[in-house]
Parts: C-alpha cells; structure tokens; sequence
C-alpha cells in the first residue's frame, strides 16, 4: 500500500468516525425530545452494555426509575410498557457512544501498528480519543442534574456535551480533510479570516441552540420573521440580574438564536460572493456554494420547526442540520487555507 492510499484510509475511517458521531448528535436529539434521557439512572459504562434482559430485570431498572423526580412529578403511574419505550432511546443513545469508542480505537491501533499514522497525527488522534472519553463522562454529568431535585437537565450542561459532540466531530472531520487533501490550494487574500468568521458564527448559533433546547425556548414566540409582532420582545430583559435572561429568558435565549440566523443569512451570500468572484480553485468554489445550500436547508429546517412548535422529527433534522453545517464551514475554511 502507497502512502497516499494509507492516508486514503485512514481520512475515509475517520469520515466514517465523524458520520457516526453525527447520527450520536441526532439520536441525542431524539432522545432529549421524546423525554427519554433521564430514564437510565446509572452509569456503567461496561456493564451498562446489555440491556434487562428478564422480567425482573425490566422491574428493578424501572424501579430505580420511580426514585427520580421526573417519575415522581411527570409519569406518576407509567406503565412498565411505557417506561420501556422511553428507555429504549437512551439505551441505544449510549450504545452508539460505546460503538464509536470501539470503531475508533481498534482501528487506530491497527493504523498503529501498521506504521500508517506519523507522530503528528497519533498525537491528534489520541487527543480525540480522549475527548471521546471525556464525552461518556459529560453525558452522565448532564443526566445527573435531572436525577436530583428537578426533572430536567442543567441547561449549560446539556450546551456543553452538544459543544464537546461538536468539537469531536470537528476535528475528526478537519484530520481527513487534511489527509484527502495534504496541499492547499490557490491563495485568495482575506476570505480565510471571512471563513473562520462565518464559522464562529456557526458554533454561536450551535450554543445557542443548545440553550433554546435546554429551556425549551422553541415553544414560545412560535411565529416568524416577526416574534409575537415585535422585532425584540419587550420582555427580553425582564430578570435580574440581567445576565440571567441570556440563558433562563425563553425570549431572549431565542432571540440570540435568532440573531445568529440572521447574521449568517447576510454573511454566508457575502462570502459566497467573495469566493466566486475570486481567483479561488474549483474545490473552494464547490465549498462555497455547498456552504450557502446547507445554510439555506438549517434555515428552512428552523423557520419549520418553529412554526409548527416543535415536531421531534423536524427538530430532530434541525439538530443534525447544525453539524452538517458546521462540516461545509470547515470544508471552505480549509479549501483556504495557506
């Protein structure tokens, strides 16, 4: 095997990697949304593997999960039947996670041993997989907030494993782009700084998405371009003290979420301009043009899903749709880069 088909194989596994932890993403969605995430109480890694597997099994799982405030407060007198349906999203949630971990690590190794991997990209590839691992411990982090007092997550928690998720998915995608493409292409001066604006934008609207799912923020001001027929909300800064309407105002939160929308409405077709009038090579042209289609798609995704209050497989396509955007940000960005 050449080397550039060692690092072909190496760029589409971790592709594959990034794939897998964009259906994680997804599936967290699903599980936040039909009120599942809160249904395993325990972390086991390892023996959290299998799932009950007898009748008494299905009662003492589900017994633990009458101790928690969100059956106490929300279910009170589920069924076991029902319990099982709200268990299967978070068993599956985490088994996916697990499958990753495993998807990743046995190939690196093998990559490893065969001598495919520079020291460089070992070091990368190590360091993902220890955010994957810090990742595991997040998610339990995040579900232990709603096994307390209330039952619902911690809303800075739930932004900081969609963060961590995305950061994950980032550099494994960012690592085979580098691979699939080892030279950069034709220098265009100033729309790399652009690029990398537009993609910060990107990542404020991913956390502010993760706040508007905290507080559940989608299901107020259900109307659009207007919220509720006002430009801003006279009550978006109705708290005290004011830094708390950024993260608990269900107004404001949405708002910001908003003001990221629109902010990339003006940037990406700007950029996108800039690109194609410049001298920039057939690969950044494709990117740029990617870029502003997938922007057009989250956008029609978020308008939708708001307006029809909150549809779990819309706003579930709305979650997925914000790493599939973040993947076209990075593709230009490194399509420009020096």
């Amino acid at each position: 095997m050449t080397q550039g088909e060692r690092q072909g194989a190496v760029a589409t596994w971790l592709a594959i990697c990034a794939a897998m932890v964009l259906g994680m993403t997804v599936l967290g969605g699903a599980t936040r949304l039909t009120h599942s995430g809160l249904s395993i109480v325990e972390w086991q890694p390892i023996v959290g593997t299998l799932p009950p597997l007898s009748d008494a099994d299905w009662n003492t799982t589900f017994d633990k999960y009458k101790q928690t405030p969100e059956y106490k407060q929300v279910n009170q007198g589920m069924s076991l039947d029902a319990f099982k349906s709200i268990f299967w999203w978070e068993y599956f949630h985490r088994l996916l996670g697990r499958t990753i971990g495993f998807v990743f690590l046995l190939p690196l190794l093998y990559f490893w041993w065969r001598r495919a991997l520079s020291r460089p990209l070992v070091r990368v590839l190590l360091g993902i997989f220890v955010l994957g691992g810090l990742q595991g411990f997040m998610g339990w982090y995040m579900v232990s907030s709603g096994l307390v007092d209330e039952p619902a997550v911690s809303p800075f928690r739930l932004t900081a494993h969609l963060l961590l998720a995305l950061a994950i998915f980032a550099a494994m995608w960012w690592t085979a782009l580098s691979l699939w493409h080892p030279q950069a292409g034709p220098r265009v001066s100033g729309l790399q700084r652009f690029s990398w604006i537009v993609t910060i934008c990107v990542l404020y609207m991913a956390t502010t998405g993760g706040f508007v799912a905290g507080i559940h923020a989608g299901l107020s001001h259900n109307t659009f371009p207007l919220m509720s027929g006002y430009i801003v909300p006279p009550e978006i800064l109705m708290m005290a003290p004011w830094w708390k309407n950024f993260f608990y105002n269900m107004s404001t939160v949405q708002f910001d979420h908003r003001l990221g929308g629109w902010t990339l409405a003006v940037l990406v077709p700007w950029l996108v301009w800039r690109v194609r009038t410049s001298a920039a090579g057939p690969r950044t042209q494709r990117a740029a043009l990617l870029l502003i289609a997938m922007l057009t798609v989250q956008i029609t995704l978020g308008i939708t899903t708001l307006l029809w209050f909150v549809p779990v497989p819309l706003a579930v396509l709305h979650q997925g749709g914000a790493v599939l955007l973040l993947a076209a940000a990075l593709n230009l960005n490194h399509a420009l880069r020096n």
